[in-house]
């Protein structure tokens, strides 16, 4: 027969237990929850190049309102860039995230983060296929992915080209993309000089042209709203946290080896965590062969119908008020 002090210490026992039970059940599904709030993307970058996409890529790290399932690498050495993301994410302790690279094309410009690249020490030594990499996450989550497209659209073309029913499927496609209203060099402080065809869309026109004919939810954030200027204060204030990101930050800009970085790219990212950085209108369209995005009233059986909302204005002090404490914060 039990002794009363033993049967009490069991008695008690048996309740910590439950309890801890409980609190474990209630806190996986609270984090279980979490995740499943958070908004599941995949970004298309061209990384290495200008330094815009390492900003872009890092502010996502930063944002706990991202589940990101991967990120593919678009344009020139696709399998370079990987081995960039490679060494990025795993500064950031990042590594569980996916990186796959698209076809590679010929370079039109220098890869000027080339030494950050070969420099890491988890680059693997091949990467899966990009467009097959976005389409079966889309067939796993059907009318849940944003893809962030902020390099030459030859994976999201290819991506159409091969299944463009399963393509449709995505949540939405964010693209920095285009020039409406201003070309480059015109931030918006005097009259408009005029559109010109922006970097992403003139690389692969046809893609371009594939994208905004597909008919899914299309945000486009043109030159019109992201020639966002990283002036020196917030560089020296970003670069003097000596947190892993900054530091990845630091040493990529100095490859890049330009002063005043534009931070087109992130524009993409800061507009899904908060649409009023960048608010939108729907407009048509159309990409023509020479690579204007040009205001279009849409097809003649369906005149006025938009296939994208466009952010045409943004305010560069509530854009960098909103990325810096993210991006310094350890």
């Amino acid at each position: 027969m039990a002794k009363p002090r033993g049967i009490f210490v069991f008695l008690l026992t048996c309740m910590m237990f439950a309890v801890s039970a409980r609190c474990f059940a209630q806190h996986s599904r609270s984090a279980m929850l979490q995740q499943a709030s958070k908004e599941r993307v995949i970004i298309d970058t061209d990384i290495g190049d200008d330094i815009d996409d390492a900003f872009a890529v890092a502010l996502a790290l930063r944002s706990t309102e991202l589940q990101i399932l991967g990120i593919t690498t678009t344009f020139g050495d696709t399998e370079m860039r990987a081995k960039l993301l490679d060494r990025l994410l795993e500064e950031a302790a990042r590594a569980d995230i996916p990186v796959a690279a698209g076809p590679p094309t010929q370079p039109k410009t220098a890869f000027t983060q080339l030494k950050y690249a070969k420099g890491g020490h988890s680059a693997k030594p091949s990467h899966p296929d990009a467009v097959s990499f976005l389409l079966d996450q889309v067939r796993r989550n059907p009318g849940e992915i944003t893809l962030v497209a902020i390099g030459p659209l030859v994976n999201v073309g290819a991506a159409i080209e091969k299944d463009p029913d399963t393509f449709r499927k995505l949540k939405r496609v964010v693209l920095m993309g285009g020039s409406i209203y201003r070309g480059y060099g015109d931030t918006g402080t005097g009259p408009p000089r005029g559109p010109e065809p922006e970097w992403n869309i003139k690389n692969d026109i046809p893609s371009a042209q594939k994208l905004f004919a597909a008919g899914l939810a299309l945000f486009v954030m043109p030159l019109d709203s992201t020639q966002l200027k990283m002036d020196a204060a917030n560089r020296d204030i970003l670069f003097r946290q000596g947190t892993p990101i900054t530091d990845a930050l630091s040493l990529l800009y100095h490859e890049w080896g330009k002063e005043t970085p534009t931070l087109f790219d992130p524009m993409t990212i800061a507009y899904i965590v908060d649409p009023s950085l960048c608010p939108v209108q729907a407009m048509h369209l159309r990409v023509d062969e020479k690579g204007f995005t040009r205001p279009d009233p849409g097809p003649s059986n369906a005149p006025n119908s938009p296939n994208a909302q466009v952010c045409l204005a943004s305010n560069p002090d509530a854009f960098f008020h909103f990325i810096m404490p993210r991006l310094a914060t350890p």
